[in-house]
């Protein structure tokens, strides 16, 4: 089933995407609700509840896409290098502070953005040349937690999962290389486009799903999930060993060969530039790039 959080004359809704048809049954949930995205549909799975009713279809050319969840209840874990050809271009890019390790990790290299740094599809990324020039893209499959969890064995991990969605995980390379941490090349201002939909964890095929990028057109990257280099019930487990995954976390799981770094010279995002990230089974998300004026 793909969900969306979306707006339909200046009001955020929730329902359900009938692509074939070309529309959305919205979900009757009151306003304070809705506000919050797959939350609450998140949370009254937990409940014991069951979908909620639906109202009159909308025509899809109606509404706006928002991210799924437009206002995450805490930071967006994030997987680095997990696809063997992307390690070796990032590590050879100069601006891995991990390379000295080697250039594919042995454990999964975790870290994260902030929610402020989420959008919606069509939203503009937007860059201020005053603090980085080096804008990178990278598509992402993103996990959605759907329970509570710690200490998850991986062969229980993927009860964990409600669902999944589209990320783009921008970076300023320039900051990520000049900290050790990553927190600030990835978490400025826009850098998380997520959308357009959330789709249920039936939906996708883990060992085979197609993930691409195209910048004004040209496709950059290429891959499938089947090349993760740690697989999702591992980055689960991972990152639960000592941390309580919460239901509505989302997990970033790592991008493949072919962002703007591994090419010579770098090719960055500029003013003007669309970037579209597609993954087979959930749809595409696309967002112009801008430069922040004063």
């Amino acid at each position: 089933m793909k969900i969306a959080t979306f707006r339909h004359e200046f009001e955020r809704k929730l329902g359900v995407v009938d692509e074939a048809a070309g529309q959305v049954s919205p979900f009757e949930l009151p306003a304070g609700q809705v506000y919050r995205g797959i939350q609450v549909l998140i949370e009254r799975a937990l409940d014991g509840e069951g979908w909620p009713a639906t109202g009159d279809p909308l025509a899809l050319d109606a509404i706006e896409y928002e991210a799924p969840l437009p206002h995450p209840r805490r930071n967006i874990f994030c997987v680095g290098k997990n696809y063997f050809e992307h390690a070796h271009e990032f590590a050879g890019s100069g601006f891995d502070s991990s390379a000295a390790s080697g250039a594919v990790p042995e454990h999964p290299i975790v870290f994260s953005k902030v929610p402020e740094s989420v959008i919606g599809p069509g939203v503009a990324i937007e860059y201020d040349p005053a603090v980085s020039s080096a804008i990178d893209y990278e598509v992402e499959l993103a996990v959605i937690i759907g329970k509570p969890g710690r200490g998850i064995r991986p062969e229980d991990a993927l009860d964990y999962v409600w669902g999944y969605t589209i990320v783009n995980d921008v970076t300023a390379r320039d900051l990520q290389g000049r900290y050790s941490q990553w927190l600030i090349g990835k978490s400025q201002d826009t850098f998380c486009p997520m959308g357009p939909v959330a789709v249920t964890r039936d939906e996708i095929d883990l060992a085979d799903t197609g993930v691409r990028s195209f910048v004004n057109g040209e496709k950059r990257q290429d891959s499938n999930t089947g090349l993760l280099i740690f697989d999702v019930p591992t980055i689960i487990a991972t990152i639960a060993e000592g941390v309580t995954l919460l239901p509505g976390d989302v997990i970033a799981t790592g991008t493949p060969a072919g962002v703007g770094i591994g090419f010579d010279p770098p090719k960055y995002m500029a003013d003007g530039d669309t970037v579209r990230c597609e993954i087979d089974g959930i749809g595409l998300l696309e967002n112009p790039v801008t430069r922040r004026r004063a």
